[in-house]
């Protein structure tokens, strides 16, 4: 009996070292496993580590899934809307068996249909689908991502405009990236269905009468537009444009505007007089007796500046400039026989500004307030503004034009604010804005438009900044 004691006490004391042995190896391959992964960068953020382990599953983070749907949608639509006009076809076609066996249907007719009714929608619905981009795995070096919104666009010529172009031998370009973006602005995602129509065209074809789409898309912030590769129409009637030395002063040729956006036809029916001239802005811009008398013309007005008094303010010193308002390029013209070159902004804004300021011999900016100035810093001697920015405007998007003018506007230039008009209630912070960059006071008048609004006409010089 004790010997049988003896040998379980024996046997259980071997279990008991070797569970102790077993519990001492699992211990120290478990330390020796977190020291290997601790070696290894595991507890420690780690690109190379969580690219090799994960990169199935974060290859589609940040991937718009939603967007590929609904292009797959949109192509299954455009198939489906094919199938049931052919079917529909061939239906009628049946119901007119006799009739069909007389008439007498040409090879054009019959080739004419298959372009335009099949060929066509299935040439739009197979690029549709081989141009989504399924997400890949980012090389371990490359800079390279996803192209935005790629899924987000149908239309072939938008998605070619927006997809990265990749620089040739794979090399880096002067801006140290791999490729280049066109841009366009954020809210175009808004308007897809008018972006989508304005780059629906055959590519080496006349584009569409469009820019009133165009110019649509710009004022509501789809700016820049893309650039589009089909040929711009002009009038049909085009002539040659009077020579500069009469052009500046006399109402170009009707027949050099394309007419047919506009309610009026013609240069006569936009007399101020005429209420149904389809603009409001700078009424009278399109009569040259009126316009003639401007800046130059002696004023009772006090906040009426000349163009001589403004240019002896810094004489010699202002040779270029902006005009940033609405109007005919008069300001511009008067400058020009000044010898300063003056460029002018311009919007189409029921009347064709842009192509009077052109047809007189000077220059157009096409642009929108959403935009960033297409200038360097410091480069422009004389900012005149007047007519356009008035007390409608918001006050940080107010804040951050004016900004940008100050960083056109060349150490010691002048900013010329003519007319500008306010309530009288916000007065005050229309003149902080104007007053926060410490610009030096050549002129500056104040005077009563109405009884709740106020004109604000300033001659202001920007002072030298160095560091």
């Amino acid at each position: 009996m004790g010997c049988l004691c003896s040998r379980k006490c024996r046997m259980g004391k071997l279990l008991a070292w070797l569970q102790m042995v077993l519990g001492f190896l699992v211990i120290a391959v478990s330390a020796m496993s977190l020291f290997r992964f601790y070696s290894a960068g595991f507890f420690w953020h780690n690109d190379d580590i969580c690219r090799h382990f994960y990169r199935p599953a974060n290859a589609y983070v940040g991937f718009d899934l939603k967007a590929m749907s609904e292009r797959f949608e949109e192509v299954l639509d455009k198939l489906d809307q094919l199938q049931e006009k052919l079917e529909a076809t061939v239906q009628k076609i049946e119901k007119n068996k006799d009739g069909l066996s007389k008439a007498n249907i040409t090879m054009l007719e019959h080739k004419n249909y298959l372009e335009v009714e099949v060929i066509r929608p299935l040439y739009s619905a197979h690029i549709a689908l081989r141009q989504i981009r399924i997400p890949k795995a980012e090389e371990r070096n490359s800079t390279v991502k996803e192209d935005p919104l790629i899924n987000y666009f149908i239309v072939e010529e938008i998605r070619k405009y927006i997809a990265m172009k990749k620089n040739r031998f794979g090399k880096t370009n002067i801006y140290g990236s791999e490729g280049i973006y066109n841009t366009i602005g954020h809210t175009c995602v808004l308007m897809k269905k008018e972006l989508e129509e304005y780059m629906d065209y055959d590519v080496g074809a006349y584009c569409n009468d469009d820019w009133n789409l165009a110019q649509k898309l710009m004022i509501s912030g789809c700016d820049p537009l893309p650039r589009r590769r089909c040929l711009t129409r002009a009038s049909k009637l085009f002539q040659k444009p009077y020579a500069i030395n009469e052009s500046l002063w006399r109402i170009p040729d009707g027949r050099n505007v394309r007419w047919s956006k506009y309610q009026c036809r013609n240069f006569d029916c936009l007399s101020s007089t005429n209420p149904k001239r389809g603009y409001s802005k700078c009424s009278g811009c399109f009569e040259m007796e009126k316009e003639k008398i401007k800046w130059v013309g002696s004023s009772s007005l006090p906040m009426d500046f000349l163009i001589k008094d403004v240019l002896d303010t810094k004489p010699g010193e202002i040779r270029i400039g902006l005009d940033f308002g609405v109007g005919t390029g008069t300001f511009a013209a008067r400058m020009r026989e000044q010898n300063v070159t003056i460029i002018s902004t311009s919007l189409n804004l029921g009347a064709p500004f842009s192509e009077m300021i052109a047809l007189r011999g000077l220059v157009p900016l096409y642009i929108t307030l959403n935009q960033r100035l297409p200038f360097f810093d410091n480069t422009m001697d004389l900012i005149h503004t007047t007519g356009f920015m008035d007390g409608w405007i918001d006050f940080q998007l107010m804040d951050f034009i004016l900004y940008d003018w100050d960083r056109i506007l060349r150490p010691g230039g002048l900013l010329w604010i003519d007319r500008f008009f306010c309530s009288r209630k916000d007065l005050n912070d229309y003149m902080y804005m104007f007053l926060q960059f410490s610009y030096r006071k050549h002129k500056w008048i104040l005077t009563p438009k109405s009884a709740d609004e106020v004109y604000l006409s300033a001659l202001l010089e920007k002072p030298p900044r160095s560091i």
